[in-house]
């Protein structure tokens, strides 16, 4: 279930950082500048034509190059986490490696995708380091409670001050795309207790109750 972090405006725009060395102290860069991650990684990839192959098992990568490094897949996915943590009826967004969503999400070689690259990494790039000037520590490593610190900043854009509003901005986009991409998997749709795209055997149409509500029974 999503937390208090990730309750505001969650699919309203959907379909529509410099690198940080392990054993480094970063600072937090201003988010939506170009950065040199962002200008050095551009994406040279082509798209897959009219639609994918359906039959076909596809595995991050294998469409077209990826974007993020390493480390920053490990702060993207502890942002996930953060945002849809496990609880009793699902794992948490990271545990269904919603982080790799993110990163093909970035990485398509289309101007709704190119457009959200910069400021994924460059948000990314200001949650690591955030985490090192509050914490000294990698925000994967921190408690629950420091990372909730550092999100509760920037989980609305109205609230958040002048100085935060660009991390706000990279921190509703990436919590759409985290929400996109858990609640289109099996578990998510469970979750919220979708039931279609399910085989029937028989279609007897549509209930009487609805028929009775829409005033065709």
């Amino acid at each position: 279930m999503l937390t208090a972090a990730a309750s505001t405006t969650i699919l309203g725009r959907l379909g529509h950082a410099a690198d940080t060395p392990p054993n480094s102290t970063a600072s937090a860069a201003p988010v939506g500048t170009a950065s040199t991650a962002t200008a050095a990684s551009s994406i040279t990839a082509t798209g897959y034509g009219t639609d994918p192959d359906m039959i076909k098992s596809y595995q991050p990568g294998d469409v077209w190059p990826l974007t993020l490094t390493a480390d920053q897949r490990i702060t993207a996915a502890a942002l996930c986490a953060v945002i849809i943590p496990a609880d009793a009826t699902s794992p948490s967004a990271a545990e269904l490696g919603v982080h790799d969503f993110i990163d093909e999400w970035i990485s398509a070689p289309y101007p709704e995708q190119a457009r959200d690259r910069p400021i994924i990494i460059d948000g990314l790039a200001w949650i690591e380091g955030t985490s090192q000037q509050r914490f000294n520590r990698h925000f994967a490593a921190l408690t629950a409670a420091e990372k909730n610190t550092i999100c509760d900043d920037i989980c609305s854009k109205e609230k958040a001050s002048p100085t935060h509003v660009p991390a706000a901005q990279f921190f509703a986009r990436f919590r759409d795309l985290t929400a996109g991409g858990f609640y289109t998997t099996p578990q998510g749709m469970k979750d919220i207790g979708y039931v279609g795209n399910m085989p029937l055997i028989t279609f007897d149409g549509p209930p009487p109750e609805v028929l009775k509500q829409l005033g065709l029974a």
